[in-house]
């Protein structure tokens, strides 16, 4: 009996996507800034491959998320690549280590940290509706927006054979807790609704017209389309199920509606959403949520193989090989055996497309990075291919 047939990247996401069996499981890096790697890590992971150093570019300075270099790419055969609409303004920086974002939000990196942290709460402490309502937010009709979105997505058909993920500002979560502040947005969540639900549905108001727009230039040319928000943590959600189904699951429906709306037919719709966010997946199938990511399998209640069987013919996973304890800290050998357990579990029947629980960190050692890449499209395509035969 023939053997999987040999298929480019778009056709193996595709296919996965519509939960059928690919020639091998689909892999991703950096075609998010969730699914990316931090720059120290990927400068050793470049090093060891013995290329040329990166110029450095970011796709998110907080995290200090790399951008895939063209020769990374071709040297992993990765079968994704993301496109990103242009930011609606100007961040400010200060210095190397200080800037203030678009929303007026000002991060600093301390010499000893990877990262940005947030150092100013611009509508944290005691407001009024009225601090909501004059807040000086981003311009969501700014020409930066759509400016370079066709030429990203013609540079990846016309030079790759990958699929395309549209990434979409978040929906209205983080950055509501950005420009709250997470105490008091704790707290308005529990004892001032109204407001806490005036700031989600400005926030909301801004995204989804950046959406609108960068959706109106090539949401029809995409294969997915990813947002983001945050509910979990690494043992529960972040909010009573309950807040979430009255204030926040109809505020991402509007969103999710915004995109199938405007979305080609192939098209699926992602959301990156970190931690134990189990008792909500039937929330988000409802609304119209088509993958998910990282699939974070350390957290509570997200054990790959309960995920697969309860929502698997309905959810793609997207991720799942563990950052936390296999990647950082196990040997390659061992790598190899994570990658084979979780394409055994999350392959079956198509619907998952392998890469790490968030991005790959600094520490990380380049061998684990490639024994993760490489064995998946090793073993995968051996998996898939003693399945057909038992067919």
């Amino acid at each position: 009996m023939e053997t999987n047939k040999k298929m480019t990247s778009r056709e193996r996401v595709l296919t996965a996507l519509n939960h059928k069996e690919p020639d091998r499981v689909p892999i991703d890096l950096g075609s998010t800034i969730s699914t990316s790697i931090v720059k120290e890590a990927y400068d050793d992971l470049r090093n060891y491959l013995e290329l040329a150093p990166s110029d450095g570019q970011l796709i998110c300075p907080m995290q200090r998320a790399a951008k895939i270099d063209d020769d990374i790419f071709d040297y992993f055969d990765f079968d994704v690549r993301g496109v990103w609409p242009g930011s609606p303004g100007d961040a400010i920086y200060y210095n190397k280590n200080k800037y203030k974002d678009v929303w007026g939000i000002t991060r600093v990196k301390p010499e000893s940290s990877y990262y940005f942290d947030q150092r100013e709460f611009p509508l944290a402490g005691q407001i009024t509706k009225n601090d909501i309502i004059n807040y000086n937010y981003p311009d969501p009709d700014h020409p930066n927006i759509t400016a370079n979105l066709k030429k990203q997505v013609d540079n990846i058909r016309n030079n790759t054979d990958c699929a395309i993920v549209l990434n979409l500002p978040a929906c209205f979560v983080h950055t509501s807790q950005y420009l709250r502040g997470f105490e008091d947005w704790y707290v308005d969540c529990a004892i001032n609704v109204q407001l806490i639900e005036l700031l989600f549905d400005s926030v909301l108001g801004i995204n989804m017209r950046i959406a609108e727009n960068a959706l109106s230039v090539i949401g029809k040319e995409v294969d997915v389309i990813r947002f983001s928000d945050d509910l979990g943590t690494q043992s529960s959600l972040q909010v009573s199920p309950d807040f979430f189904k009255r204030s926040i699951k109809p505020r991402f429906k509007k969103y999710v509606n915004l995109i199938h709306n405007m979305k080609s037919p192939q098209a699926k719709v992602k959301i990156h959403c970190c931690g134990s966010i189990e008792p909500i997946l039937e929330d988000l199938i409802e609304i119209g949520i088509e993958v998910i990511n990282p699939v974070q399998i350390s957290a509570a209640r997200m054990e790959p193989g309960s995920l697969k069987e309860k929502y698997g013919d309905r959810l793609t996973f997207w991720g799942g090989i563990d950052t936390q304890n296999v990647l950082a800290r196990e040997t390659p050998e061992e790598v190899k055996k994570e990658v084979e357990r979780i394409i055994n579990i999350l392959g079956q029947n198509g619907g998952f497309v392998l890469t790490s629980v968030h991005n790959i960190q600094p520490g990380v050692t380049p061998e684990n990075i490639v024994a993760m890449f490489e064995h998946a499209k090793i073993y995968s395509q051996d998996f898939y291919s003693k399945r057909k035969l038992k067919i």
